[in-house]
């Protein structure tokens, strides 16, 4: 898969704050993803990530600060050229839509077609070639509202990489996937010529997809770099209130998070 625009897209994100009600579910929170990089967010439930990433993909206006994508201001954007620079995978779809998944996949073109274009052989070529990214070449003629969970995160992946972003924002991608089609997945989004920005829960995971990560915890960043640099039994003590040993993988050479059970086995 490759992107439409010739270079990826920056994504900075200055002291953004989200508040609901009296609640504060993002706090003064900044982050860059630099073109090309695959930048994770990580932390507990409840730390703000997904509110996060929703004012990144335009689902949430933040209270304060900008959302910038090539420094333009993400919220002045119009419609339609912001869909040609982002596209997101969220966690939750209430979306059952009654379609093929070739035609689910399909309408990742949409915001690249005029009003009442047609599909395009070139259109037909990327959907083919989105379906083969994430193994789902075999379900093209199946009803989307039949798949399992898994096969329908796959789906909704392979849509936004037809739709050929600059910035691709996902929300616990491998979520429902079995481990072959996470390290798929995951592989194919570390090769795209575009920047990503994803919430992650699996931390080793994230220490070896990820070129960077930011710690969330309360809404806030607690903690921001390489993985090899900020992952410590402290700050997982501090965030995740488990006790966790880290080490330095013999192959991968990333770094690999081990829990400890607060009870010794008998």
């Amino acid at each position: 898969m490759t992107a439409t625009g010739t270079t990826p897209t920056e994504l900075r994100v200055d002291g953004v704050t989200l508040t609901a009600g009296a609640r504060h579910l993002v706090r003064d929170v900044s982050l860059t993803a630099r073109p090309g990089e695959t930048v994770g967010l990580v932390g507990p439930n409840g730390s703000g990530k997904s509110s996060l990433l929703r004012t990144v993909y335009r689902v949430l206006r933040p209270d304060a600060g900008q959302v910038r994508v090539d420094g333009d201001d993400a919220w002045a954007l119009p419609v339609r050229q912001l869909a040609r620079t982002v596209a997101a995978v969220v966690q939750t779809s209430a979306a059952d839509f009654d379609l093929a998944v070739r035609e689910v996949v399909a309408m990742g073109r949409t915001p690249h077609k005029g009003l009442l274009a047609g599909d395009t052989p070139e259109d037909a070529d990327l959907v083919d070639r989105a379906l083969l990214a994430v193994d789902a070449v075999h379900l093209a003629d199946r009803p989307f509202d039949r798949l399992s969970g898994g096969e329908r995160q796959r789906v909704l992946i392979a849509r936004a990489l037809a739709q050929q972003p600059t910035l691709l924002v996902l929300d616990e991608p491998t979520n429902h996937l079995d481990i072959r089609h996470q390290l798929s997945v995951l592989s194919t989004l570390r090769r795209l010529p575009t920047t990503v920005l994803l919430a992650l829960h699996d931390l080793n995971l994230a220490a070896y997809y990820c070129d960077r990560l930011y710690v969330l915890h309360d809404g806030r960043v607690t903690a921001s770099g390489r993985p090899a640099d900020i992952l410590t039994p402290q700050l997982l003590a501090e965030v995740y209130g488990v006790t966790a040993e880290v080490a330095t993988h013999p192959r991968t050479g990333a770094p690999q998070v081990t829990f400890l059970p607060e009870e010794p086995r008998s």
